[in-house]
């Protein structure tokens, strides 16, 4: 496809400490070599002066995985303070601490390879997220490399949330977060207004050491653990999320008032007449995208508008500098953390129907067969014509086919999208595009904040033909900076890596499947096999599996292409109300209409703080919506659910329910009395004696034994298949 110049259109205007243990040094801290209790240990610096400690008796927990740092957050101030250049001891290497919730937990080496396993003994001295320069010291029973922890380079946690208990005249916070297994000892004179159980964020004055635990003092009081919404203001604290604008930045959102100016207007294509609309769900109110189709020869033109929001969030201003703090909005079940202050994200920057909004737009030629033959960006104004729903243009689809719409009303725009949709669908699926399955679940709320019910998020015809829609732009815009090299943010999703390859090989071998393509498959090697299993009992198993094989998509300036998408160039453009990125990518745009080129950014750092920070959002997300769901499931203890077998271990059999989508155990001591082992294709497990069997994708039903919603942990009882 080609990018054409634009054309002339009207413009309009825990277990004891023992007595002696090898010294850790903490160079961060300035802690410098000294003695002590007979034994050679780091003496910590004043800010980490010992402390007497005793045991608090922490309570085992289930392993969480780890997740990328995220990155600094002013507003909750629980970020890693800033430190000189640490001095690196020799013969060591540097990684990051991977704390366990079992007290053990292991160094991930910057410099890659396998992780150094670290024993509950060797963790006194650190926390999660800490970085360490260690040495490693050999191999456990089972194999695992361990190491030694040579030197502290920095400190990860300065604010920990948590809750304030108290055993034996000693208070202390146990944090939410479950890899920090060491709990923070909070002196009597240092809890302020905090009650027992309440859930409060500490600052911690004495980092841990060999021989005591981190210290520290209440300087929150968030609130008590079974309020409304307390789940969410834990996740926010508990990573790191910026929820407060500063003074500044409202002060310059304010500024532009709530109206498009003729000043704004001026030099823009005047696109207020089309038919544009924005499609989005019933609760939504940033309103970034709006389109528009006709027939246009033998093919369509496609209109996608999207939110100026570089119009307003200029460089080197307060509004950038927190939407780039933050780079990206936060979705929870019921309450959005927003990139940008409300009154642009919600309104001046949203494209609300009736009412002149500034856009950037990419319109496109589009052949019969779904291909984009050209395209152009350009600035304009538009009033979008209505705010409609998926739900009612799902509704209103099946009647528009058979309709004949008049030419330019919003019907025949719906109508042209929807064979634009058709067209794209085809396209594709040729160019073996996958298409995974999700598993969302939408919530409704009492009014005491507890949770009503859970049911399945359906996704119509309008959810897709939006997609695809995006997905157009998207690649128009990619293409068009990549041609310009103007440098940008790419969304690069890059080939699976042959350990998860090799790994995903022999699981399907098991089961008597096979994945094309040899070392290197294809995104059509992974369609076709989703495709031919479709059907399968275990067919949603299958997809977790596949998608398990693929990493991440992250940002980044080097181009690698869109493996799950099949696209060669590919960023995002559609989002600036909510991404970063899509921002950075419309200044890139407009540089390139102006014939210069937007520089002066440091386009790596930039894309791993966007997808650190995208990561982030996605696991705070993940983890409010297990709690809710484990809150939901804790009312209906004993009560019988319907699901699927969805992961197979030696222990027992994980079963994701129907239209809740939980998930939980069915442990093999609560099935009938025999000894169960994994079957030979590892999908199955089975009872030696009786030869009872579960397996990977079966349908049972199940009944709720047990749930605790702060660790996200269900227990089931089989009950019998469904």
């Amino acid at each position: 496809m080609t990018a054409k110049k634009p054309t002339q259109r009207k413009t309009a205007e825990k277990a004891p400490i023992p007595a002696a243990r090898k010294a850790v040094a903490t160079n961060t801290d300035a802690a410098k070599a000294g003695t002590a209790r007979g034994a050679k240990k780091a003496v910590a610096p004043a800010s980490e002066a010992p402390v007497k400690t005793t045991k608090t008796g922490r309570s085992k927990k289930t392993p969480d995985a780890p997740a990328l740092s995220p990155a600094p957050a002013r507003s909750t101030a629980t970020a890693a303070k800033p430190a000189g250049s640490p001095v690196i001891p020799p013969n060591t290497v540097v990684g990051t601490i991977i704390g366990h919730p079992e007290g053990y937990g292991f160094v991930k080496l910057d410099q890659g390879g396998d992780d150094l396993y670290m024993s509950e003994d060797s963790m006194r001295a650190v926390l999660h997220g800490d970085r360490v320069a260690v040495q490693a010291t050999g191999f456990t029973r089972d194999g695992k490399a361990t190491g030694e922890i040579v030197s502290v380079l920095q400190r990860a946690n300065h604010r920990v949330v948590g809750k304030l208990r108290s055993k034996n005249g000693q208070w202390f916070v146990v944090a939410s977060e479950r890899r920090i297994n060491q709990d923070i000892l909070i002196p009597r004179t240092k809890l302020g207004k905090a009650a027992l159980d309440q859930i409060v964020v500490a600052e911690i004055t004495s980092q841990p050491t060999p021989y005591d635990e981190a210290q520290g003092e209440i300087v929150e009081v968030v609130g008590d653990e079974d309020s409304s919404e307390i789940e969410l203001e834990i996740a926010i604290r508990k990573h790191n999320l910026p929820y407060i604008f500063s003074p500044a930045t409202l002060a310059e959102a304010a500024a532009y008032g709530s109206e498009v100016t003729a000043t704004d207007r001026k030099g823009r294509v005047d696109l207020r007449e089309l038919a544009l609309v924005t499609i989005d769900g019933e609760t939504a109110k940033d309103f970034d995208d709006a389109v528009y189709a006709e027939k246009s020869g033998k093919g369509y033109r496609l209109v996608v508008a999207i939110a100026d929001v570089s119009h307003y969030v200029k460089l080197k201003t307060a509004l950038d500098t927190d939407a780039r703090e933050r780079t990206t909005s936060v979705y929870f079940p019921r309450r959005v953390i927003p990139m940008l202050p409300e009154n642009l994200s919600n309104e001046l920057c949203s494209l609300r129907p009736n009412v002149d909004r500034l856009c950037m737009v990419c319109d496109m030629q589009v052949t019969a067969a779904g291909h984009v033959s050209s395209y152009e960006f350009y600035a304009a104004v538009m009033n979008s014509k209505a705010r409609m729903t998926y739900t009612e243009v799902a509704a209103q689809l099946p009647d528009l086919v058979k309709a004949k719409p008049k030419a330019g009303t919003i019907e025949a725009s719906l109508k042209t999208l929807y064979t634009l949709y058709e067209a794209f669908r085809d396209a594709r699926e040729l160019r073996g595009a996958l298409d995974f399955e999700g598993q969302e679940a939408v919530f409704t709320f009492n009014d005491d904040g507890s949770v009503a019910s859970i049911k399945p998020a359906v996704r119509n015809d309008a959810h897709k033909l939006i997609e695809e829609m995006m997905l157009a732009a998207n690649v128009c815009a990619g293409e068009y900076l990549a041609k310009a090299k103007q440098p940008l943010l790419y969304r690069v999703h890059d080939i699976p890596l042959p350990e998860k390859l090799a790994a995903l090989r022999e699981i399907l071998g098991m089961r008597g499947l096979t994945l094309g393509g040899g070392e290197r498959p294809e995104p059509q090697d992974y369609a076709t096999l989703i495709d031919a299993t479709r059907d399968r009992i275990d067919a949603p198993a299958l997809q977790t599996l596949l998608l398990r094989s693929l990493p991440q998509a992250i940002y980044t300036p080097a181009n690698a292409g869109h493996f799950g998408l099949a696209y060669e160039h590919y960023a995002h453009f559609t989002s600036p109300i909510r991404r970063y990125p899509d921002l950075l990518v419309h200044r890139g745009i407009k540089a390139v209409l102006a014939g210069k080129k937007y520089t002066g950014e440091d386009w790596e750092r930039l894309g791993l703080v966007c997808s650190g920070n995208e990561r982030r959002a996605d696991i705070a997300s993940r983890e409010v919506t297990q709690y809710l769901k484990g809150k939901y499931l804790e009312a209906h203890i004993g009560e019988e659910f319907v699901g699927t077998i969805s992961g197979v271990v030696a222990f027992g059999v994980f079963v994701t329910l129907d239209e809740t989508f939980a998930d939980g155990l069915i442990h093999a001591t609560s099935l009938p009395r025999d000894y169960y082992q994994l079957g030979r294709d590892k999908s199955t497990i089975e009872g030696q004696r009786s030869g009872f069997t579960l397996s990977l994708g079966e349908r049972v039903r199940v009944k709720i034994a047990a749930v605790n919603a702060d660790t996200a942990k269900v227990d089931f009882e089989y009950v019998d298949r469904a």
